[in-house]
């Protein structure tokens, strides 16, 4: 295998370790793909992991631009070689994938590939998904394919241990799920006793100022200024329960378009102009897109509902293997000699322990009268 570039013991190794570290199903599909393409040497690497509904839950592809892959459109669905692929279980060594008679199009902003290797990646009977690669780097024989037999044998490799590295993705997952619902249990428990005891403390406080209005209107003030704490308390304690427990569609639709329809939604459902602008990003570690995600939907719920702006600001773009986040709005500002009053109040403690426990940090700049901008850096796997 010393012919090819990316080939030999060393790269195989590489390859299989990198599958191995990812924990998320998501990141451990991308790792097999881009093994795939630079040990085999191919234009083009994708993997289809497929649902009930002859369609494909995810679909992850290598060598092609984000501009290309959204204007391809939706996924595919499960004809043609890649039905047959999941059917058959077998793999499928082609010259020409046009010339095949089960070929069945692509859409118009396809790019073109001719010779094609692929082959189902299982676990024992069951079919886990179909990874195939398209265009071989290499001078083609006349009318021959350029993936080589010693090809197929290497990707069955790669494809035994990428179905190991996506059991334990999927058995880690589930395992998630159950301490995700466990802790959602937990939090709805303290969320029922903390706002509770705060709706029955503003109402007896209400009481106590209305027997109060007529003989002791001053003392009356006081409580109804109690009322008013009390309440925002409560509303806090709601709102952070709900940033916990609002689901985010990362593993479908990767962080930048989820960050976009959420942006959208927002500018629409606020006075104040917020707009979204990305470059360059890369596909980061999950739990690194989900800590910027969190970061972004508190930042943006501070500069929307205390700071008075009109405009807010989203950026996301690479810096190295990682990323930086920043949220800007034109608003009041705060004091930063006062940032500790303010941190509880604008929860900068927990957005930055949520960078601190990936391994990035978090830094917020603000003046009064001139707004404030929260950015965060992750430093991408």
């Amino acid at each position: 295998m010393s012919h090819r570039p990316g080939s030999g013991l060393a790269a195989v190794s590489t390859a299989l370790l990198a599958m191995s570290r990812h924990l998320e199903v998501r990141d451990v599909l991308k790792t097999i793909v881009a093994s795939a393409r630079e040990l085999l040497d191919a234009e083009y690497a994708a993997l289809g992991v497929p649902d009930d509904h002859g369609g494909f839950a995810q679909f992850v592809v290598d060598g092609v631009s984000d501009a290309q892959w959204k204007a391809i459109g939706p996924l595919p669905r499960q004809h043609g070689i890649l039905a047959s692929m999941l059917r058959d279980a077998k793999p499928e060594r082609l010259a020409d994938v046009r010339k095949d008679p089960r070929f069945e199009g692509w859409p118009s902003a396809h790019p073109d590939m001719a010779d094609f290797l692929g082959l189902p990646v299982k676990d024992g009977d069951e079919i886990m998904g179909a990874l195939f690669l398209a265009n071989k780097r290499c001078p083609k024989p006349e009318g021959g394919c350029g993936f080589t037999e010693e090809d197929e044998e290497l990707l069955g490799i790669l494809a035994q241990h990428a179905a190991i590295a996506l059991t334990n993705a999927r058995l880690y997952e589930r395992s998630r799920e159950l301490t995700i619902a466990e802790e959602r249990s937990r939090l709805a428990h303290e969320l029922h006793d903390a706002v509770s005891q705060k709706l029955f403390s503003l109402r007896l406080t209400a009481q106590a100022a209305a027997a109060l209005v007529d003989r002791d209107p001053d003392r009356a003030k006081g409580e109804l200024q109690q009322v008013a704490q009390l309440a925002a308390e409560a509303a806090d304690e709601l709102r952070a329960a709900v940033v916990e427990l609002r689901p985010a569609a990362l593993d479908e639709d990767g962080l930048v378009n989820t960050l976009r329809t959420q942006i959208q939604v927002l500018d629409r459902a606020h006075s104040a102009r917020v707009t979204f602008d990305t470059c360059g990003i890369r596909a980061l570690p999950a739990t690194q897109e989900e800590a910027l995600l969190r970061v972004a939907q508190e930042a943006l719920h501070n500069a929307l509902r205390h700071s008075g702006a009109e405009e807010v600001d989203v950026l996301l773009v690479r810096r190295g293997q990682g990323a930086v986040l920043s949220v800007t709005d034109n608003g009041k500002g705060f004091e930063p000699r006062a940032v500790r009053r303010a941190g509880r109040h604008l929860g900068l403690v927990s957005m930055r322990d949520r960078a601190s426990g990936v391994g990035g940090r978090l830094t917020v700049e603000s003046e009064p009268g001139k707004g404030t901008t929260v950015e965060m850096e992750v430093p991408g796997g």
